[in-house]
C-alpha cells in the first residue's frame, strides 16, 4: 500500500552533473522531440533524427512505432498548425558511453502538462532518438 508523503519526500532531486552540461544544452534544444523546425521538418529529417528500431510510450500508454510516428508526422504536415508549447525542469543522466537519458516536464497549449523522457544515443551521424515516453501528469 502506498502512503501519501510530502512532495519534497517523493520527487526525486535531479541535477545533470556539471560534466554533462554540454550535452544537456545540446539535447534540450532538440526537445521536444520532432517538433523543432530549425532540426528538419520532413519525413527524411525525422527519419535521420531516430534509430530503424525507434519507438514511443505516448501519454496514453499507447506503444507506437517508428513506421507509425513517421506516418503521424507526415499526416499533420498536410494541416499546418500552431504548437504551443513550454518546456522546463531538463535532467540529463548518462547511461552508456553514447547514450544518454534526457527528461523534462512539457506543458502544451497552456493546459496539458506531461512528463518527457528521451533516450538519445550520439553517433557519427549526430544525435539520434532511441526511445520516448510522456506521461501526462495534468490536462484540462
Amino acid at each position: 500500500m502506498l502512503v501519501a508523503m510530502e512532495p519534497h519526500l517523493t520527487e526525486p532531486l535531479l541535477v545533470t552533473p556539471l560534466e554533462l552540461h554540454d550535452v544537456l544544452a545540446e539535447l534540450s534544444a532538440r526537445e521536444p522531440i520532432l517538433h523543432r523546425p530549425e532540426f528538419g521538418t520532413s519525413r527524411a529529417d525525422f527519419e535521420r533524427m531516430t534509430v530503424e528500431d525507434f519507438w514511443e510510450t505516448g501519454a496514453s500508454g499507447r506503444h507506437y512505432s517508428r513506421q507509425f510516428v513517421l506516418d503521424e508526422l507526415e499526416r499533420r504536415s498536410f494541416t499546418p498548425h500552431e504548437d504551443v508549447w513550454e518546456t522546463r525542469d531538463f535532467y540529463c543522466r548518462r547511461l552508456g558511453l553514447d547514450t544518454y537519458l534526457l527528461t523534462y516536464t512539457l506543458l502544451q497549449y497552456k493546459q496539458r502538462l506531461t512528463r518527457r523522457a528521451t533516450i538519445w544515443q550520439s553517433g557519427a551521424e549526430g544525435w539520434k532518438a532511441v526511445y520516448h515516453q510522456g506521461t501526462i501528469v495534468q490536462d484540462a
